[in-house]
């Protein structure tokens, strides 16, 4: 009973998260316009990545080092702050304030969140538990919409911000029962030397992060290359050494999470504008397409969850399926192509990322020695936070410079997944079982 009182709470946190994610995108265009901030518009989102990219890394060592109930519940309290600030707010400034404090909470929680699975579930019941965090992410993307549309036209955008610390707090208390007995407080391992230099680098990371994500509008191009070569010199420090040459082992996973869900999530901005202003569907119709990819994302996370494939498959298959879906998709840019291709097309690519996405959490936690869980999980969701910021910026910066070139960006995307199914093996050595490179701390772990 208080184990499944322990999943409830995990993905109704999880579930937060996601939908704050969701809603904020879709809210903020009315929040921008009323209070008169649209100059500071992009600023209330890289704000708030900036933030979570400090959180992350924080989080990471906080949670090894102490326990992750302490970097849990603090990430909690500044996540309910953020969004009651935010709320609140009587100035766009005040609202990217409340912004940041939502940023760094839901990272702090974020991460906590995997270090809870390692220590509280056995390795066999790890799969499981990741198909119902990817799960907890993507219904968000189906009923949200809906649910902040009609929030917002009835009750004003405020309480879109304002409701979800009341359920915050019920899904505090599910989590907090759930965690009574269960083997996850204290620290397992001694304070790692030059945390305040990685923090630092974090912040940097963020600094780089957002000029692309603000040089990549407007033709910023100067902008998108200062973020790109901050990044080049800063990201290497808070990831697994040779991430960026997908070395063997650990790297290799982080390295595949942030090429699956750059590729994805850069495509899929494209998507709904070119089925809309290229391809003229209705609204409603572009969404039915990215439903689908919502709904074989989640389902592909539950077929992982029950390990029906092996993960070497889970990887290979779900990296190939992604990159047979772009493909598909770009050629709907081209008018001679049946629209209707679009449809199949997003199923695929959803399926595929289903399938890689969860696998990926799973591996972190299999390559990571016993108080470096946190470190690692870290890394994962800094590399997948600024991999895909980078996608999406440069993906942006082509379909400008090519003239409005849909072609270029899922061209550009469709690299990014072959590149996922190219080093997606480096993820699983042959002979069922996982490495990494010795340096990083890991242990070998059957597959």
């Amino acid at each position: 009973m208080t184990r499944k009182a322990l999943t409830a709470g995990l993905v109704a946190m999880v579930s937060l998260v996601a939908f704050e994610y969701m809603a904020v995108a879709i809210a903020m265009p009315v929040v921008a316009k009323e209070l008169g901030g649209l100059e500071l518009y992009g600023l209330a989102f890289s704000g708030a990545m900036a933030a979570s990219v400090v959180g992350t890394v924080l989080g990471g060592r906080w949670a090894d080092v102490r326990g992750p109930q302490a970097p849990l519940w603090t990430g909690a309290v500044f996540f309910a702050a953020g969004l009651m600030v935010a709320g609140l707010a009587p100035s766009m400034e005040v609202l990217i304030a409340g912004r940041f404090l939502q940023g760094f909470g839901g990272a702090l929680v974020s991460v906590a969140l995997y270090v809870v699975v390692a220590r509280a579930y056995p390795e066999s019941r790890h799969p499981r538990i990741f198909s119902l965090f990817a799960t907890a992410w993507v219904v968000p993307s189906m009923v949200g919409p809906a649910i902040v549309g009609v929030v917002t036209d009835t009750l004003g955008w405020r309480w879109v911000f304002l409701l979800v610390p009341i359920l915050t707090v019920a899904a505090g208390l599910v989590l907090l029962r759930g965690l009574a007995g269960q083997p996850v407080s204290g620290g397992q391992s001694e304070p790692a030397p030059g945390l305040l230099g990685k923090i630092a680098w974090a912040a940097v990371s963020a600094v780089g992060a957002a000029l692309m994500q603000y040089g990549s509008s407007g033709g910023r191009f100067p902008l998108l290359i200062a973020g790109l070569v901050v990044l080049a010199v800063a990201l290497p420090r808070l990831l697994p050494r040779g991430t960026l040459r997908a070395a063997r082992g650990l790297p290799a996973v982080v390295s595949l999470r942030g090429l699956s869900a750059g590729a994805f999530f850069a495509a899929e901005v494209m998507v709904s504008l070119m089925l809309v202003a290229h391809r003229g569907l209705p609204t409603w119709a572009s969404g039915l397409a990215l439903m689908g990819g919502s709904l074989t994302w989640s389902f592909a996370s539950w077929v992982q969850g029950r390990e029906f494939f092996s993960q070497k498959t889970n990887l290979r298959f779900g990296s190939a399926m992604m990159a047979l879906g772009i493909l598909i998709m770009g050629t709907v840019a081209f008018t001679a192509v049946p629209v209707a291709l679009a449809y199949p097309s997003w199923i695929i690519t959803g399926f595929g990322i289903g399938l890689v996405y969860p696998t990926l959490s799973v591996l972190t936690l299999e390559l990571s020695a016993p108080g470096e869980q946190g470190k690692n999980s870290s890394a994962l969701q800094v590399g997948e936070s600024v991999f895909s910021v980078v996608a999406v910026a440069v993906t942006a910066a082509l379909f400008t410079a090519s003239g409005s070139g849909y072609w270029a960006v899922f061209a550009a995307t469709l690299a990014m997944a072959l590149a996922g199914l190219a080093i997606a093996p480096r993820s699983i050595k042959d002979g069922s079982a996982v490495e990494a490179e010795p340096s990083q701390g890991s242990l070998i772990r059957p597959a």
